[in-house]
């Protein structure tokens, strides 16, 4: 058999296998009762609810993984994506513009396939546990959205590719490095203000009790905060949360309404004290520069395999060409992706530990972060004791009775 099929198809099912393999362990794992830790906040019902929901999101997502690589497995032998090429080049289109068309109509068959996944864990799953606020009309606009967006900066991001990989012989990968580089950074500048507000209502936090206490302890860090919005999340989702967006000079932070609503001045504070933790300890800028040189070696390992005619063969291919390059070079580094996932999750819990850690030393109350991871995990009815395998292939935050037990001991 053909090394590259090889390595591509074993890869599929071993990423499939571990995945399923983790929710059952999980689904064992579960303790019968909350943790002592939680004891006052996890009253019976709500553990038996949270136990009940995390099944069934695990159950869900197991079958979603084996629905997809099935499709996927099966569309790489039965030769679809040879199909699609032959289709695609019989309108003679320019190189380039047949590689948009293929990258198009790939997408466009993804989209209409997790579709019924997308419906069913909104409307069904979410519902059954009175997260969703979704409306109709919500979730088919915010589609809509997102087939643009994506088509629009997504097209523009390939087009850059392509024409590169097709013009600039042995150095395409610097060009597209630098081109992946500068697009990347110029969405997370642009965001906040151009993307954002596409999907959701940013209203500045009104003065107030809340918003004098996270200016105070934006000040007391010397951390500039250009805004503090609240963000309407109750639109989609019961679920509370917050996030910093953009960089630099345009720092601001967003705060779920549905976050406010359920927790206090203080231990919102220590959620923000949290975030500032990351850009205070280096996280932020670590995780961009591993990124940028990341992006770098796939660039450069794909001007290395993307043309190689075996790995053409492993998908019956009958010509060769850059747009379908891209696609087969992503499968073949399946393998390579999930070790570089695993170790970045490992990097990034260590991260919310010692963000965890700030915020405990400046606000100097690490009894109040928490209270406020407390609360998340009974809202979220998040799983209180995941199996390491799980927390070690999908986690980038440790599990939350371990950041509490480590917020605990810096107490005393």
């Amino acid at each position: 058999m053909n090394i590259y099929l090889t390595v591509i198809l074993v890869s599929l099912a071993g990423s499939w296998l571990l995945g399923v393999l983790s929710n059952a362990l999980s689904a064992k794992h579960m303790a019968p009762q909350p943790p002592r830790e939680f004891a006052d906040i996890f009253d019976a019902q709500t553990y038996e609810k949270s136990q009940t929901y995390t099944r069934a999101t695990m159950r869900f997502a197991s079958i979603a993984d084996t629905f997809n690589t099935a499709l996927a497995i099966a569309v790489i032998l039965c030769g679809g994506f040879n199909w699609l090429d032959t289709i695609v080049r019989s309108y003679a289109f320019s190189p380039l513009m047949s590689g948009l068309v293929y990258f198009a109509v790939i997408g466009l068959f993804s989209s209409i396939f997790s579709l019924p996944f997308e419906i069913y864990h909104t409307f069904i799953l979410e519902n059954r546990f009175g997260f969703n606020t979704t409306t109709v009309r919500t979730f088919i606009t915010d589609r809509i959205k997102g087939l643009l967006l994506t088509g629009l900066l997504g097209g523009i991001l390939l087009t850059g590719v392509l024409f590169f990989f097709e013009k600039t012989g042995p150095y395409a990968w610097l060009w597209c490095w630098g081109l992946a580089v500068t697009f990347t950074l110029g969405l997370t500048y642009v965001a906040p203000s151009w993307i954002l507000p596409l999907f959701n209502k940013f209203t500045p936090l009104e003065e107030g009790e809340l918003r004098q206490a996270l200016e105070e302890y934006a000040h007391k860090t010397d951390f500039t905060l250009t805004g503090i919005f609240v963000i309407d999340g109750s639109k989609r989702s019961t679920k509370g949360n917050a996030f910093f967006t953009g960089f630099g000079k345009r720092k601001r932070i967003a705060l779920f309404d549905t976050l406010i609503k359920e927790q206090t001045p203080e231990e919102i504070v220590a959620v923000l004290a949290h975030e500032v933790g990351h850009s205070k300890r280096g996280h932020i800028k670590r995780r961009l520069a591993v990124g940028v040189i990341r992006t770098g070696v796939v660039f450069y390992l794909m001007s290395l395999f993307m043309q190689s005619p075996g790995l053409f063969a492993a998908f019956g291919m009958e010509h060769i060409s850059i747009y379908a390059g891209l696609i087969f070079f992503v499968l073949l580094y399946t393998p390579v992706s999930l070790v570089l996932s695993v170790v970045s999750n490992y990097v990034s819990r260590k991260h919310e530990f010692e963000a965890d850690a700030y915020a405990s030393q400046t606000t100097g109350r690490p009894e109040t972060m928490i209270s406020a991871l407390k609360k998340l995990s009974a809202s979220n009815l998040s799983n209180l004791t995941p199996h390491p395998l799980t927390v070690w292939l999908d986690y980038g935050h440790p599990p939350v009775l371990e950041r509490i037990n480590a917020l605990a001991q810096s107490d005393k």
